[in-house]
C-alpha cells in the first residue's frame, strides 16, 4: 500500500467532454473513513520556451474565458491521443506561432501536475533556440484566435508585475531562463 493511499470505493463520471472529464470518487480513507474526491481527467499538456536568435522569447496573447481577460503565454496545447509530448511541442509551436523547430533542437526542461488536488493534468515543458518562420501557415484550432508576441526577459518580467503573464507554466519558464541564464 501507497502512503496515505485512498481506495476507490466507486467512481460517478459527471461530464465527458472534448478536453476534460469530470468525476467524482467515493473512496476510503487510511483511518477507514469514506469520503468523496471530486477530480478533472486531463490528457496532459505542453508548453514551449521558443527563444529567437535576437534573444527574445515568443509568447501569445489570448483570451482566457475562466479569466474573463486575456493573458501572455507561452505557447502551449493538450496532447492528442497517441501523441508523445515532443510532437505536440512542435505541433503547438507552429500552430500557435508561425514558427517551427526540428525536435532534436528541443530540449525537455522539466514536467509537473499543473493542479494535483483536483486535476491529473501533466504539464511538460520543452525549450528551444532553434527556431525558424515557416513558408505557409498551418491552421490552428478554428476556435483558438492568438496573437503572436516577441519580448525579452525584462519585458516577460514586466509582463508578469502588471499580471499581464499571470500562469503558472508561464511564470515557471520565465524563472528557469533567467535561472540557467539563457538570457
Amino acid at each position: 500500500m501507497k502512503k496515505f493511499e485512498e481506495t476507490t470505493i466507486d467512481t460517478e463520471q459527471i461530464f465527458n467532454g472534448h478536453i476534460i472529464q469530470v468525476q467524482v470518487d467515493t473512496v476510503k480513507l487510511p483511518n477507514d473513513k469514506i469520503s468523496t474526491r471530486e477530480m478533472v481527467k486531463h490528457p496532459g499538456a505542453v508548453a514551449i520556451i521558443p527563444i529567437t536568435n535576437d534573444g527574445k522569447i515568443l509568447f501569445v496573447e489570448q483570451y482566457r474565458k475562466p479569466l474573463e481577460k486575456s493573458i501572455v503565454e507561452i505557447p502551449a496545447g493538450k496532447l492528442e491521443k497517441g501523441e508523445e509530448p515532443i510532437q505536440t511541442a512542435v505541433r503547438e509551436l507552429e500552430e500557435e506561432t508561425g514558427y517551427t523547430t526540428a525536435t532534436e533542437s528541443l530540449k525537455f526542461v522539466d514536467s509537473f501536475y499543473t493542479s494535483p488536488g483536483f486535476a491529473d493534468e501533466k504539464m511538460y515543458i520543452y525549450l528551444t533556440t532553434d527556431i525558424e518562420k515557416l513558408d505557409i501557415e498551418v491552421e490552428g484550432d478554428e476556435d483558438e484566435f492568438v496573437e503572436l508576441l516577441e519580448l525579452t526577459l525584462d519585458e516577460a518580467f514586466m509582463y508578469m508585475k502588471e499580471e499581464r503573464i499571470h500562469d503558472a507554466k508561464t511564470n515557471y519558464a520565465l524563472m528557469y531562463v533567467k535561472a540557467q541564464g539563457l538570457m
